[in-house]
């Protein structure tokens, strides 16, 4: 026993000496009966990241400060009581500006700040100091929020330690991890703000291309003199821009000094115990507010009500408006109101709202995602009700495209398909919209979430729970959209299925995946899909297999057999693949590598195969190549071999560093048509039903297909009718980019950064067959209207000053192609325009005084960025100019 007691005693000791010799080394100390007097002053710079002819617009606070010891530990030096008091204010702007333009000149820090709030900055407060760490301040109770934060800015300057390392720490802007360098007479503090803490915290858009790119950085340093600070010197950097257009961008600037002046006689330090009750002895009107920012509730005077707000907007929002650039800023501004708004006020303008605004109201309460928002809209719609389909769809496509859901959304999404739902259009639109929502809430790390898990699991079970096929197809799109890794082996088993559609999701589905995601087991089911191993294939079954080959980090042996294939395929079939073997080596795809070492085998690569003649191609091209954002375009078009379009896919891609975002897929299939024009199927497509229809995918969000006609019958009927116009797919307004961020800067100000991105898009598409004139056409129409708005504005509540940047721009572009089977071959030509559209860019800074007095200053440009049509294959311009000669004669 006896023993024990001393082995005890002895790791008692040698832990004491660990920590001392570690941990609590001796840190800076005041000297007693000592006053020093301090110079500070902060400093707050806002501008573009790049910046600007305007110039950066701020303000600078200045003062004297003094701080003396009021009380130190008897039992332990390093804990000390610091007293600390704020005078001669002076606030004026951050850079020299003329008198025109100086709202600051002539008014006093009392004239800025208001006797009431000036007095309290200047009322001396405690600061508890405890091995060179601020643990809490002591302020009177009751002081504003604002000057409590200026107080605790200033009581930041003293954080240091003597020694180097690293742990977390609290301030002013958070509690972070902070990396210490020390020497005898310096000190140098650096938070790593990626790891900052704070009560405040925004939301950004989950796609990295669309997203917002932050940055920051905070260094201190700090020269000592006998121990204490003589001079200390912070800058912290914050920016954050577009990853889209790096023009919408903001640089916030901040920096402090603290530099000793002078030190004089001083008070004598209060004998007592403990802190707090020497704070009390002092001044029982001190309370301890802890050394983190409180949240500053900034009451909004002369705030527009958000009827007011939708009775400005509401003309913008209507349908015929769509295509200008008023509408997304309408649809931004009105976002902004109905995050503010309660429930009860959201319900009281959807039930005043007219008929054809009110889908575009639905698409703007949805993207507010507030719980308000939500409760408001639910109430609203009635899923039990047919009558409601193009409301609902929108509430479910806006849910889609949700900037950042969280868990709420997803399980009011899965309570409505538990529920009552009188549409079966709606029922699979819910399927395929909670797949997106999973996916982004597993970006966000939220895949173990219950409601996340409940509806892995209902999409993972779902195909093969029914024999429906609709309702496969739905489970199949949803897990398209959801890209779970554990779907992969279940999406590999679709694509061998017996049904065409069913095949061509899951395909499609697995071409999304990442490349390291696809196995050896996977790619041997595409690879039985296009040499039909074990069944016969319909056409674009096997060319979707073709292309997730080649896009799955093909080996040798698989490119190989693709070149071998070529002359025993369908004819239509042969010249797809030769045209998606030339595009990949002329667009530098990632199989061009493999490719080439396979085509030096003659075997292989010869006249015989490559050759081949018919109307199908593939073809890749760049849209657009900037430093920001480059985007591309593909165009595949599959045709049978009577000359029918069989499978037209136009994608659209931006990619962003290494992000990729697929903006846009429009696929076009049809099937069964032969009968019209007394033509033989091909392979394997015998039976198949007349159908046409399309499918698209919008910012990586697969939407429900749309069926043009299903059937003979309602084939003919559809033909006699026709009056060519396209039919919709999607139309609304989506919230493309969505920043939310408080920046709490060490000074204790703090600076809001709002970034919103908003689209107004009509998508419609169509076909059209003439059997008098022997001529299909398929159109695609995207027409859409682009705002980005940002600004950052730093409300102290004695004076505001910001930065706005904003750019605009209309477009369109149509895919149009032409088939003509009057004679054989076909003559078939496809056209991709952009029209002529307009870009404008608006930058803005202003500076306010509660009193009135403003600055604002405001700088644009425009141009028109000329329209064009985008290059295809030669073949096809040849084509082209063929049948417009004969449209002209």
């Amino acid at each position: 026993m006896q023993q024990h007691g001393v082995v005890a005693c002895l790791l008692l000791s040698l832990f004491s000496f660990i920590a001392l010799a570690e941990g609590v080394a001796p840190g800076p100390r005041l000297d007693n009966r000592r006053l020093y007097r301090f110079s500070y002053s902060t400093d707050f710079q806002l501008d573009r990241a790049q910046g600007s002819r305007l110039g950066a617009t701020g303000f600078k606070i200045s003062s004297g400060v003094d701080i003396n010891l009021a009380w130190r530990n008897p039992d332990n030096e390093d804990e000390q009581l610091l007293r600390v008091e704020i005078s001669n204010v002076q606030i004026e702007n951050a850079l020299p500006r003329s008198a025109k333009h100086n709202i600051f000149k002539g008014s006093s820090a009392a004239d800025i700040l208001g006797q009431t709030k000036l007095a309290a900055l200047q009322t001396p407060f405690m600061v508890y100091w405890k091995h060179g760490k601020v643990r809490s301040l002591f302020c009177i109770k009751g002081e504003p929020t604002t000057i409590k934060n200026l107080k605790r800015g200033v009581a930041s300057m003293l954080m240091m330690q003597l020694r180097g390392g690293k742990m977390f720490e609290a301030d002013v802007s958070g509690k972070c991890v902070v990396e210490y360098k020390a020497t005898k007479s310096q000190v140098t503090r650096t938070k790593n703000m990626d790891t900052c803490k704070t009560k405040e915290t925004g939301f950004t858009t989950h796609s990295q291309v669309l997203g917002v790119t932050t940055k920051s950085s905070s260094v201190t340093s700090i020269t000592l003199e006998n121990n204490f600070i003589k001079s200390a010197v912070a800058e912290e950097i914050h920016s954050l821009s577009m990853n889209a257009h790096h023009a919408v961008s903001a640089r916030v600037t901040s920096r402090q000094t603290l530099t000793l002046e002078t030190t004089e006689a001083g008070p004598e330090e209060v004998a007592g115990k403990d802190a707090v009750g020497v704070v009390k002895s002092l001044n029982d009107n001190l309370i301890s507010v802890g050394i983190m920012a409180e949240k500053i509730k900034i009451k909004c005077k002369n705030c527009p009500k958000l009827m007011d707000v939708w009775q400005d907007v509401k003309k913008d929002l209507e349908p015929e408006n769509l295509s200008k650039a008023t509408a997304p800023r309408s649809f931004l501004n009105l976002i902004q109101s109905l995050r503010k708004a309660s429930s009860v006020d959201i319900l009281q303008v959807l039930a005043n709202c007219s008929k054809p605004s009110l889908p575009q109201l639905v698409d703007a309460v949805t993207s507010a995602q507030t719980p308000a928002s939500l409760d408001a809209i639910l109430k609203f719609l009635d899923f039990s009700k047919k009558d409601g389909l193009i409301l609902q769809e929108r509430f479910l496509y806006a849910c889609g495209f949700a900037s950042h859901p969280d868990e709420k959304m997803l399980q009011t999404l899965l309570d409505i398909s538990k529920g009552k739902v009188a549409n079966t259009d709606i029922k699979e639109s819910l399927v395929i919209i909670m797949g997106a929502l999973v996916r982004k809430l597993c970006l966000k790390g939220g895949c173990e979430l219950s409601t996340v898990t409940q509806v892995k699991q209902m999409l993972l079970e779902g195909p093969d729970s029914t024999q429906d096929e609709a309702q496969v197809q739905m489970y199949l799109l949803g897990l398209k959209n959801s890209l779970l890794p554990e779907a992969i082996p279940l999406l590999a088993k679709y694509a061998e299925s017996e049904v065409g559609g069913f095949s061509t999701i899951a395909i499609t589905a697995l071409q999304r995946y990442d490349v390291a995601l696809i196995t050896k087991e996977v790619k041997h089911a595409l690879n039985r899909v296009y040499h039909q191993t074990r069944r016969v294939y319909e056409k674009n079954v096997r060319v979707a297999a073709a292309d997730g080959i080649l896009s799955s980090d093909p080996s040798y042996m698989e490119v190989n057999n693709l070149l071998l294939s070529i002359g025993h395929l369908p004819h239509e079939m042969n010249k797809y693949m030769v045209s998606k073997i030339e595009d990949v080596l002329r667009f530098e795809m990632s199989a061009s590598k493999i490719v080439r070492q396979v085509m030096k085998d003659m075997i292989s690569h010869n006249y015989d195969r490559f050759a081949k003649v018919g109307s199908s191609s593939s073809y890749s091209g760049y849209m657009a190549k900037a430093t920001d954002v480059t985007s591309t375009y593909s165009l595949d078009i599959l045709y049978s071999g009577s000359g029918i379009l069989r499978r037209s896919n136009m994608n659209i891609f931006g990619l962003s560093n290494v992000a990729l975002l697929h903006g846009l897929q429009v696929a076009i299939e049809a099937q069964g048509m032969e009968s019209l024009i007394a033509a033989t199927p091909d392979e394997g497509e015998e039976d198949l039903e007349s159908f046409a229809g399309m499918s698209a995918l919008l910012f990586d969000v697969q939407l429900r297909p749309v069926t043009f006609f299903k059937g003979y019958s309602d084939l003919m009927s559809k033909i006699f009718s026709m009056s060519g116009d396209p039919m919709s797919v999607v139309k609304g307004l989506i919230l493309l980019t969505d920043h939310s961020q408080v920046i709490q800067l060490q000074s204790g100000l703090r600076a809001n950064a709002e970034l919103q991105g908003g689209l107004a898009i009509d998508i419609s598409g169509g076909m059209e067959v003439s059997l008098w004139y022997r001529e299909s056409k398929t159109s695609i129409n995207n027409r859409g209207a682009l705002v980005v708005a940002g600004d950052v504005t730093v409300d102290a509540d004695f004076v505001s000053t910001g930065m706005e940047v904003s750019f605009e721009t209309e477009a369109s572009l149509d895919f149009i192609t032409t088939v003509q089977f009057s004679e054989y071959p076909f003559l078939v030509c496809m056209q991709m325009e952009k029209t002529t559209f307009p870009f404008r860019e608006v930058l803005a800074k202003f500076e306010r005084l509660p009193q009135g007095k403003q600055f604002v200053s405001r700088r644009g440009r425009s141009q028109l960025v000329p329209g064009s049509e985008f290059p295809l294959h030669q073949a096809n311009s040849d084509m082209c100019k063929r049948i417009h000669a004969e449209d002209d004669w």
